[in-house]
């Protein structure tokens, strides 16, 4: 997937307001931009650090910017904006480019499925396929990415819905997509939502299966990549 417009570099000043960022581009000028991320970002929004913004000529658009990488400057990138991973596999499993996944022939987004939920991925073929996506940013010991980086009961529901629908009869698949180059390996960050660590162990008991993917980032774009190890 690649970014629509060029991205342009910046150092962040500050963020808040969870999806509101400072930043100062290249020629001194001061821009507020739309970060796309309501977690904790934990290690990301450093103020001093390099990252790299998304401009837009959009006039429905209040913000001109949005934030879309860190830049560690040392060859490795983290993806910020937790849409963009819906976005890239999407691609990939039309191209049927994701192994395990790519014996389907129709692949539905944002089904309406449990107790009002939608389902990010619905794969028909012999059977059904639900498949859930979480954008992974969180890094906090070398080479090991993890989830979540702040408390989410959104996603211990996901976890009780996808366990329901193994229950049904049908497959189910929770797909951690890592937005970091730095990391070959996965886990769950337990001691920060404990509640989340007992779903994933209760939804994998019954029978939703685990993938964890790495991605392959650039200011020119981002695209799903190899499977990574997991420790969860």
């Amino acid at each position: 997937m690649k970014f629509p417009s060029p991205l342009v570099p910046a150092i962040l000043v500050r963020r808040y307001k969870r999806f509101l960022a400072d930043c100062v581009l290249d020629d001194g000028r001061e821009v507020t931009a739309h970060c796309a991320n309501p977690g904790s970002m934990m290690g990301l929004a450093v103020p001093g650090t390099k990252i790299w913004l998304e401009p837009n000529d959009d006039p429905r658009k209040k913000l001109k910017f949005g934030w879309r990488l860190v830049d560690h400057q040392n060859g490795h990138f983290t993806g910020v904006d937790t849409s963009i991973p819906n976005r890239a596999l999407r691609a990939a499993l039309q191209a049927h480019e994701v192994g395990g996944l790519n014996d389907y022939h129709t692949v539905r987004a944002e089904v309406k499925y449990g107790e009002n939920s939608r389902i990010d991925f619905l794969l028909e073929g012999d059977g059904l396929t639900y498949v859930e996506v979480k954008s992974v940013t969180l890094s906090r010991q070398p080479g090991l990415a993890e989830f979540p980086d702040s408390v989410t009961a959104r996603g211990t529901k996901h976890l009780g819905e996808l366990a329901t629908m193994v229950g049904q009869g049908h497959r189910a698949v929770m797909l951690y997509l890592v937005q970091r180059t730095d990391c070959d390996r996965f886990d769950l960050a337990r001691d920060i939502d404990p509640t989340y660590g007992a779903a994933f162990d209760a939804a994998r008991a019954a029978g939703v299966e685990v993938m964890v993917l790495g991605a392959r980032i650039s200011p020119d774009g981002i695209t799903v990549g190899a499977p990574l190890a997991s420790l969860a």
